[in-house]
C-alpha cells in the first residue's frame, strides 16, 4: 500500500476518496483551504490528518502520490510546489478508477439533478438486499454513517459528476468510472464556468455512454430531450427507459391519493410503490433507483419493499428543526429546476401553510447570472422569497426577479436576511433554505431567533 496526499480534501468527492483509500489500507493525509461539516466530521471520524491552508507541507513531499482535486488550479501554492518538485500526481477520478473501481460492477448516477438522492437510494436498496455495496456519494445518506465505504464486491455505487476532472484533465469526471449500470436522470445547462452551452455537456454525456459495455444497461429518463439527443449519437447497451410520458419502457404515473402521504403513491409500469420522499422529482429518483437495482439483480418486489426503510439524505429537504411553530428545512437546490421542484414538494406536503424561500445564489453559474432567465419563474411557488445578495453577483436582482414583486426581500449579509425572514414568519410557515454551501450557519440562526434566542 502507498501514501497518498489529497489536495482539496474537504470537497465531498475528495473526502470520500480519502475515506475509501484509508479503508483500503493506504496512508492518507490531506489539506484544504477551509473545511466545514459534514465533510470535516467525516474526515475526523476516519482519523485522516488534515492541514488547513495550501502552504507546502512535509506530508505532501513524503507521499507516493499527490491526488489533486478539481477545485485547485495553477497558482495554488501546493500545486506549484508539487509541480516544481516533480512529485507524482494524479486526479481524484483517475486514482479512484485505478485503485478502487477496477473489477467492480460500477453503478453510476449522472444528471443535472437528483444524483445524490438517487445514488443513496440505490445503495440502500442493494444494502437491504444483503449485497453490501461500496459507494461514494456527494452527501450523507441517512441509512449509512459515511458518504463513502468500500463494501463487498462486486457492486459499487457512485455519484457521477460531469464537472471537469482536474486542471490538467478537462474531461468530465465520470468518464473515468466505466459503469456497467448507468443512470441518466436528466440533463440541463449548468456549470457555466466550464461549459459554454448545453451541447458541450451533451458531448461529455455521450463520452460517458461510450464507456458502458454492450452487456451493461442504461437507465434513462425518456422525458428528457437532451438525453435522447445524447443516445441518438450512439448507444451500444440495453436502454431501460422510464418517465411520465408515453415513450418510456417503464411509465411512471401517480396512483390514487394516499391520505397519510399525499402525492407519494405511484406506479412504475404496473408496479405500485410509495416514494420515500416528497415531490414528483423524488418519484422520478425512486423509479430510477428501482430500475438500477433491478438491473443489478434485486427483484423489483424486494426493492419496492425496501423503499420504506430509506431515511433520506442530509441537505435534501432535511428538517433542521421547528421553533415558534415554524419549520426550517435545508435543501441543496441551486438551479432553477431544482428550486421549483423543492418548492413544489414542500407545497404538496404542507398545503395549508405558507412556504417561504430563503435563497443563497452561490454556485458559479448562479452568481454569473446564467440562470437568471429561469430563476424568477422557479420561485413563483413561494409565498415570499428572501435572497442573499452579497457583493459579487453579476446581475441585477430587481430586474431579474421583477416578477416576484413585493414577495421579494434581499439583504447583503446573513444577519440582516435572518432578521427580515423572522419578522415575516408566523406559526404554520415553512422556511425552505436553499444553498449549495454552508450559508453562514443560517439554519441555526433562524431556529435560535424563532425560539426567542440570539440570531447569531
Amino acid at each position: 500500500m502507498s501514501h497518498i496526499h489529497v489536495l482539496g480534501i474537504g470537497g465531498t468527492f475528495m473526502a470520500g476518496l480519502a475515506v475509501l483509500a484509508r479503508a483500503a489500507g493506504h496512508t492518507v493525509t490531506g489539506q484544504d483551504g477551509a473545511l466545514y461539516p459534514p465533510m470535516s466530521n467525516v474526515l475526523d471520524t476516519a482519523g485522516i490528518p488534515v492541514t488547513e491552508g495550501f502552504a507546502p507541507v512535509r506530508a505532501m513531499h513524503q507521499a507516493d502520490t499527490v491526488v489533486i482535486g478539481n477545485a485547485l488550479s495553477r497558482g495554488n501554492p501546493a500545486v506549484e510546489a508539487a509541480l516544481d518538485a516533480g512529485l507524482n500526481y494524479t486526479s481524484g477520478p483517475a486514482w479512484l478508477a485505478t485503485h478502487i473501481l477496477h473489477e467492480r460492477w460500477v453503478i453510476a448516477v449522472a444528471g443535472t439533478h437528483g444524483k445524490t438522492t438517487t445514488a443513496s437510494l440505490i445503495a440502500w436498496l442493494l444494502e437491504d438486499a444483503g449485497l453490501e455495496p461500496g459507494f461514494l456519494i456527494g452527501g450523507l445518506p441517512g441509512n449509512f454513517t459515511s458518504s463513502a465505504r468500500l463494501g463487498a464486491a462486486p457492486f459499487f455505487v457512485i455519484e457521477a459528476d460531469e464537472y471537469d476532472t482536474a486542471f490538467f484533465d478537462k474531461r468530465s469526471k465520470f468518464v473515468h468510472f466505466r459503469p456497467r449500470t448507468l443512470v441518466l436522470n436528466n440533463l440541463e445547462f449548468d456549470h457555466g464556468d466550464i461549459f459554454p452551452d448545453l451541447a458541450a455537456i451533451e458531448r461529455q454525456f455521450q463520452h460517458l455512454v461510450r464507456t458502458v459495455p454492450g452487456t451493461g444497461g442504461i437507465v434513462v429518463n425518456r422525458d428528457d430531450a437532451a438525453l435522447e439527443r445524447v443516445l441518438d449519437r450512439g448507444c451500444w447497451s440495453e436502454c431501460i427507459g422510464f418517465g411520465r410520458g408515453a415513450t418510456g419502457e417503464w411509465p411512471l404515473a401517480p396512483a390514487p391519493i394516499d391520505d397519510a402521504t399525499p402525492g407519494r403513491a405511484w406506479t412504475l409500469g404496473e408496479v405500485p410503490f410509495k416514494a420515500p420522499l416528497a415531490g414528483a422529482h423524488n418519484a422520478m429518483n425512486s423509479a430510477a433507483a428501482l430500475l438500477a437495482a433491478r438491473h443489478a439483480g434485486v427483484p423489483m418486489a424486494n426493492a419496492v419493499a425496501s423503499l420504506a426503510g430509506f431515511r433520506g439524505v442530509r441537505r435534501r429537504l432535511e428538517l433542521r428543526g421547528t421553533a415558534g411553530g415554524v419549520r426550517v428545512l435545508d435543501d441543496f437546490a441551486h438551479h432553477p429546476t431544482a428550486i421549483a421542484a423543492s418548492l413544489a414538494a414542500v407545497r404538496t406536503e404542507s398545503p395549508n401553510g405558507r412556504v417561504i424561500a430563503v435563497l443563497e445564489p452561490r454556485s458559479n453559474t448562479m452568481r454569473a447570472g446564467l440562470h437568471g432567465a429561469g430563476l424568477g419563474t422557479s420561485l413563483q411557488g413561494a409565498d415570499a422569497v428572501f435572497m442573499l445578495t452579497e457583493p459579487g453577483l453579476e446581475w441585477d436582482t430587481a430586474t431579474v426577479l421583477e416578477s416576484l414583486g413585493e414577495r421579494l426581500t434581499t439583504a447583503a449579509d446573513v444577519s440582516t436576511l435572518v432578521a427580515h425572514a423572522i419578522a415575516a414568519s408566523r406559526p404554520g410557515d415553512t422556511l425552505l433554505v436553499m444553498s449549495n454551501g454552508a450559508f453562514g450557519g443560517i439554519h441555526e440562526r433562524l431556529l435560535n431567533a424563532l425560539d426567542g434566542g440570539p440570531s447569531r
